[in-house]
């Protein structure tokens, strides 16, 4: 029992010892130091991080890939941090201007052929030409899959709005029939 502490008494009576020094690693304490260097016959002051930096281009330069992509990374997280510290370019607002015509489409359906001129109007209409749905672009609206039941109102709109409305062939159901 000589190597066992009693019943509810710690091992170490002191606690846990103090941090003896902060937690900094040794490459933190190098990377502040700087260095006297000679460059093109003129003495300059770099710390460890430029030296090291300055190397990278060096090695870049004579080829090393490794330095290539390492230069290349530190390109990137330059720009990063320049458009993060950069405010950010101010446009100036554009201002809209639109004509709302609910007959502005009408030149273009004609020359597709969705719409026609309606032959059998003769009179003046208040929007220069009275037209008719091209009985494709009916069938079309027609046959769409997953079509309910139209009511007797829906028809008669679709019949009147048909060119042929006559030739229009009804999906089974669509009528109620």
């Amino acid at each position: 029992m000589s190597g066992r502490f009693q019943k509810g008494q710690s091992g170490n009576p002191a606690g846990r010892p103090k941090a003896r020094r902060p937690h900094i690693s040794a490459f933190d304490v190098i990377i502040d130091k700087t260095l006297t260097v000679t460059q093109n016959g003129v003495e300059r002051e770099l710390t460890i991080d430029e030296a090291l930096q300055l190397q990278t281009y060096q090695a870049a330069l004579k080829g090393s890939k490794m330095a290539v992509r390492h230069v290349l990374k530190m390109i990137e997280a330059r720009e990063v941090a320049l458009a993060k510290a950069a405010p950010a370019p101010r446009s100036k607002p554009i201002k809209f201007q639109w004509e709302n015509d609910a007959r502005n489409a009408d030149e273009a359906m004609l020359l597709l052929g969705i719409t026609v001129r309606d032959p059998s109007w003769t009179q003046p209409c208040q929007y220069g030409v009275r037209m008719k749905m091209a009985n494709w672009a009916v069938q079309a609206g027609l046959s769409r899959p997953g079509r309910r039941k139209l009511s007797q109102n829906q028809i008669d709109s679709v019949k009147w709005s048909a060119f042929e409305p006559d030739k229009l062939r009804w999906p089974r159901g669509a009528r109620g029939e």
